[in-house]
């Protein structure tokens, strides 16, 4: 087991249930629980050492964004032979209602190449479930630079995703 890894205490998980719920419940396959327990035994298999809750939390949602992107690729893959279910972030972090996890990642990405503060605050914000202030204590910034960045990144993102 990873020594680096913080005890899961009930607060701590009831905030990453909430996040798994919040990210998981735009689709039928991958339940909260399940999402959640998948990326604890990913942290598990990791040698990062934690600085902090906030940073933890911070490498808790792109463990969450690395499953969904792949549950949701696998899915897609088995399309053949049955009606195909699109795995979105169904309002999730104010971004939008129903969006492809697949789109959100492919944009996340090319945001990633041109502005990795932007792309950060996204992953956050929408896999972290992190209130401004959360993401500003975990960037090192103030919450008033976050939000400017966030309004930036989710013009971005909108962009990059209607094409």
């Amino acid at each position: 087991m990873n020594d680096s890894l913080p005890e899961l205490d009930a607060e701590t998980y009831a905030y990453l249930r909430r996040v798994a719920g919040r990210i998981a419940g735009g689709q039928q396959t991958l339940q909260p629980t399940a999402l959640l327990h998948e990326a604890w035994a990913k942290l598990q298999q990791g040698t990062t050492r934690y600085e902090s809750r906030a940073h933890f939390l911070a490498v808790a949602a792109k463990a969450m964004r690395q499953i969904l992107v792949n549950h949701a690729v696998a899915r897609q893959a088995q399309k053949r032979g049955g009606g195909q279910h699109h795995t979105t972030l169904s309002g999730v972090g104010e971004l939008a209602q129903d969006i492809d996890v697949i789109e959100v990642d492919d944009a996340l990405r090319k945001l990633e190449q041109v502005q990795p503060d932007a792309a950060r605050v996204v992953l956050l914000r929408v896999f972290g479930g992190m209130t401004i202030d959360e993401v500003a204590e975990v960037m090192g910034t103030s919450p008033r630079s976050v939000s400017r960045t966030w309004r930036f990144a989710r013009a971005a993102l909108k962009r990059l995703i209607e094409g």
